[in-house]
């Protein structure tokens, strides 16, 4: 699996119909529990390692989800380590605040149009 998505249940299944797995999250709880499994291969609800979580390299996230995450989203971004993550709008569009990453690119390449 080179990609792996974690969101809406609408947004999961519209990955699904282009080839992306993912998994439905409803709150903070969930989203912790999957993305831990993803990234460390951990399953809390069995209290096992995972072996083969570890070819997931793109992690698709909606930002909702990114929010719910918080610190250990950003402290594993800083890591290098797999999979990358990328924040998506959820099915409400961008939240308040939110740079695109299209905006962000530009930002960090030094193009102002």
């Amino acid at each position: 699996m080179d990609y792996f998505f974690i969101g809406d249940p609408e947004l999961v299944t519209a990955f699904r119909f282009v080839g992306i797995d993912g998994k439905a999250v409803l709150g903070p709880e969930d989203t912790r529990a999957v993305f831990r499994k993803i990234t460390e291969g951990w399953d809390e609800t069995a209290g096992t390692v995972l072996p083969n979580m570890e070819t997931c390299r793109v992690l698709i996230l909606t930002e909702e989800a990114a929010d719910w995450l918080g610190d250990t989203l950003t402290r594993w971004q800083l890591s290098g380590r797999y999979p990358l993550v990328v924040e998506v709008p959820g099915p409400m569009g961008h939240l308040e605040g939110r740079k695109t990453l299209v905006e962000s690119i530009r930002e960090a390449i030094g193009i102002h149009v």
